[in-house]
């Protein structure tokens, strides 16, 4: 005879004290029980042996939590339970608590504490993934309050557990959700909740949300079980709420965001200038037909006063919205602190010393760049306790200081490590194109000399300066054609990227650039080198020369104006990862599919479930990013040669080359020249350059990753048509696209979303921009960009001709002159600085604010 200690879990039973005697009435000769119909069919354990009638009478004291609705078999004889029975089981709730309170939050906690006592409190109720047959309404159980919520609000420790009971019916089913109203005062973080009690086990409810109070959230919060369903197969219980979360997370479009909401929704970038502190902060609104652009997420906030088109700023150090949930969790931020400490740090000391002073030095030479290194900045300015005293910092700060003697001193970046005089060679600087900061630029040359797409009649000649001369000598004995032909030859162009906006760029104040080229021969070793470097100027006149070509230098005097011609490839080349390759492809890019995801994927779609984690914190971090790094007079203007065309630029990398469908790894090496397809290689694919770090460490993690989604797709969709009539999946993608990126909603180019290898490759494409492709281009950061001669952010002169009158100068001091179009020492040093937050937090965008 099967007990109902077996049929509900004899651990669950005999060791649980919240299951109470019930008065069910049940036939004492039990026979085995069928399986019905709970999550997964759960197997009922039978008896065994036979027990003795003592023992079956004194087991049935105890409620059944998951008796069959099946015709119970006896001995050949049928018995229907009369009614439903009333039991309990038991949630396990886990609160996160906060590490540290300030004065209004630990009042409002000790009140809610109080008032948890007289009914203010936080009610849990139980939803079942069945419907009632008689009101049609998804069954649920009674409300259940959080208990001793008073006696452990002043528990120190990082999680606190609380428990609640609910009755429910025998009736009930399987729980798919649990609604949650937070009567306090005060919002709190719940991490997870567990129910016991089911036969078919604990039922998991993974949260990791913040429970907003009653007076600002009147609704209740819904909150579901960790089983994933697909649409059509949401059980009837669940139908409702799904949708009913779907809708509440979209919201009106209407009103100013309040930080506790949880609403995504989408907006232009129509926030990154502010017109009412000063006409020259004005800045174009980015997204529509003007200046396409990705969508970013909406706050609603108010016009400004100049101009109704542009949303008002939020200034640190006041939050910017994004919903709660999307906000970094405090142990998030605490892993920040130590690189925002010593970027602040960095940051604050020159900007004092310059008050100072009154003074913002050239450096003088080379040894003025190693002392950040080697002295620290308030060891060389000698005013370490005058600083000290006073700057507002807290005592903590002080103490890290003086325990410290290296604390303000950058850590040598990588380029200096092994050998400082590294990064002025030339097989240093072709290494850093294919393993670098910015792999992901350079290109196998197919024509030559190489063309513009630019307007001839606005930009000049298309053909490039290159001739057949300034490379045949190159080329290891071979002719230009056969270079080419045996995949010889590549380039770094960013030519039509730059030269559109160099009029304006270089009648800023302190800033110079060109328009640049740079071509490499692949050598019998297998490496790179530079052979030529073309440097564009936008034509003055018919007669203008314009273009200027610099080659592998000769003497001692044309040596620094190869350095120099190096320097400002490098600078176009920060501007473009740091705009374009690193901003827009890896942030801005994916915000559209962020918020779609959350707007038409519930919480319990597989395919949510797969991407939330690869979602998680963007939506924060490029808020971040809108409020003191790519906005007017931000850290990238004030740090990079662009200047307030910066977002501009990339804008027009957005409307000319962005395209979603070449986002993918072997998508993108096939479209820059640097593979071929090749089914006998092991990723479909030879590579022109067989030493490339980048493309062979990324096709391995391509491939890991999509053979990954591939598993998990299949699991869920081994039919086709099951993703064409995924009317979440379909919603999400399409809104990604004709919503978040209207400005080429049009294009012929989008990946159709009709089949399961559609839908792996969007989504492997997703988690690879989100994950390895991001990393690859956010973590060099400070190897590289943290010894600024090696990657200068901005150029202050051009090269001189030999008729312009800074010629003579730059042919008395060369080395001077270098430094001299290097950045001054405050602007180097806070570039260091914010390639340092990154280096010690590992997040550069979201630790570039800091740097102010």
């Amino acid at each position: 005879m099967a007990l109902p200690t077996e049929i509900i879990g004899g651990r669950l039973i005999d060791g649980s004290s919240f299951l109470p005697t019930s008065k069910m009435l049940m036939n004492q000769r039990v026979g085995m029980v069928k399986r019905n119909q709970f999550l997964g069919s759960p197997v009922l354990v039978p008896s065994q042996q036979i027990r003795r009638q003592e023992q079956l009478k004194r087991a049935v004291r105890a409620p059944v939590a998951a008796i069959s609705e099946d015709i119970i078999k006896t001995n050949n004889k049928t018995t229907v339970p009369e009614k439903a029975v009333n039991f309990k089981v038991r949630a396990v709730v886990t609160v996160r608590n906060k590490h540290k309170e300030d004065l209004k939050e630990t009042i409002v906690k000790q009140l809610d504490s109080l008032t948890d006592k007289i009914g203010r409190n936080v009610v849990l109720e139980l939803i079942s993934t069945d419907v009632d047959p008689k009101s049609k309404e998804p069954r649920r159980s009674k409300p259940a309050a959080l208990r001793d919520w008073s006696k452990k609000s002043n528990l120190k420790a990082e999680r606190v557990h609380y428990t609640a009971e609910f009755t429910v019916d025998s009736n009930f089913g399987v729980p798919g959700a649990i609604t949650v109203i937070n009567k306090h005062q005060q919002e709190f973080f719940m991490e997870s909740i567990t129910i016991e009690g089911f036969a078919c086990g604990p039922v998991h409810f993974p949260c990791n949300s913040w429970i907003q109070s009653k007076k600002d959230h009147p609704g209740k919060r819904i909150l579901f079980s960790n089983k994933p369903y697909l649409p059509s197969e949401t059980p009837a219980g669940l139908r409702a709420l799904r949708e009913k979360e779907l809708r509440d997370l979209r919201g009106d479009g209407k009103g100013v965001r309040k930080l506790s909401d949880r609403i995504y929704d989408f907006d232009v970038y129509n926030d990154l200038g502010n017109p009412d502190k000063s006409v020259s902060l004005t800045r174009p609104s980015l997204g529509g037909k003007t200046i396409p652009y990705p969508r970013r997420c909406r706050t609603g906030r108010l016009p400004m006063d100049s101009d109704i088109t542009a949303e008002s700023r939020v200034e640190k150090p006041l939050p910017l919205y994004v919903p709660r949930d999307e906000q970094f969790e405090e142990s998030k931020q605490n892993t920040f602190s130590a690189g925002r400490l010593k970027a602040v740090l960095h940051t604050i000391i020159p900007s004092l010393k310059a008050t100072i002073s009154a003074e913002n030095h050239d450096f003088s030479g080379f040894s003025d760049i190693d002392i950040l290194y080697k002295e620290g900045l308030l060891l060389k300015v000698g005013l370490q306790d005058e600083i000290w005293k006073n700057l507002p910092l807290p005592k903590v700060v002080t103490k890290i200081q003086e325990s410290s003697e290296g604390m303000l001193k950058y850590d040598t970046p990588k380029i200096l490590s092994r050998d400082k005089f590294a990064w002025l060679r030339d097989d240093e600087f072709a290494r850093q194109a294919v393993s670098g900061v910015n792999p992901v630029s350079i290109e196998s040359l197919k024509v030559f000399p190489p063309k513009s797409n630019l307007d001839p009649e606005i930009y000049g000649p298309q053909e490039s300066a290159f001739k057949e001369e300034h490379i045949l000598g190159h080329l290891n004995g071979l002719s230009v054609s056969q270079a080419l032909e045996e995949n010889k030859l590549f380039i770094i162009d960013y030519h039509d990227v730059y030269l559109p906006f160099l009029d304006r760029i270089n009648s800023l104040d302190g800033r110079k650039a060109y328009a640049t080229r740079t071509l490499f021969f692949l050598t019998p070793l297998g490496t790179l080198k530079p052979i030529a470097i073309e440097l564009s100027l936008p034509p003055a006149g018919l007669n203008s020369r314009s273009k200027r070509v610099v080659t592998p230098p000769m003497d001692a005097t044309s040596n620094w104006v190869w350095q120099l011609a190096k320097a400002h490839v490098c600078s176009n080349d920060a501007g473009v990862h740091q705009l374009v390759n690193h901003w827009l492809r890896t942030h801005a890019s994916l915000e559209p599919f962020i918020l779609a995801a959350h707007r038409q994927m519930s919480a319990m779609h597989p395919i949510f479930k797969l991407l939330d984690p690869h979602m998680r914190y963007t939506l924060e971090i490029n808020a971040l990013a809108r409020q003191n790094l790519i906005n007017a007079d931000g850290v990238i203007e004030s740090c990079f040669t662009p200047g307030r065309y910066c977002m501009e630029i990339s804008a027009a990398a957005y409307k000319s080359s962005w395209r979603f469908d070449k986002e993918g790894l072997p998508a993108d090496l096939i479209r820059r020249g640097m593979a071929v397809p090749d089914p006998t290689q092991p990723h479909g694919l030879k590579l022109l350059i067989e030493d490339y770090p980048y493309a062979q460490d990324g096709l391995l993690i391509w491939s890991a990753i999509e053979n990954w989604v591939r598993t998990y797709v299949e699991r869920y969709y081994p039919d086709s048509s099951l993703v064409c009539n995924d009317k979440e999946l379909q919603a999400w993608y399409s809104e990604s696209i004709n919503v978040g990126h209207f400005d080429l909603r049009d294009a012929d180019w989008w990946p159709k979303l009709e089949t399961t290898d559609d839908l792996v490759s969007v989504l492997t494409t997703i988690i690879w921009l989100a994950s390895a492709q991001h990393a690859a281009l956010n973590f060099g950061q400070y190897p590289y960009g943290g010894y600024v001669p090696n990657r200068p952010p901005l150029m202050r002169r051009l090269i001189p001709e030999e008729n312009d009158p800074e010629h003579a100068n730059f042919l008395a001091d060369p080395q001077k002159y270098y430094l001299l179009a290097l950045p001054s020492s405050a602007p180097s040093n806070h570039m260091i600085s914010i390639g340092y937050s990154d280096h010690t937090s590992k997040n550069y965008f979201s630790l570039l604010i800091l740097a102010l």
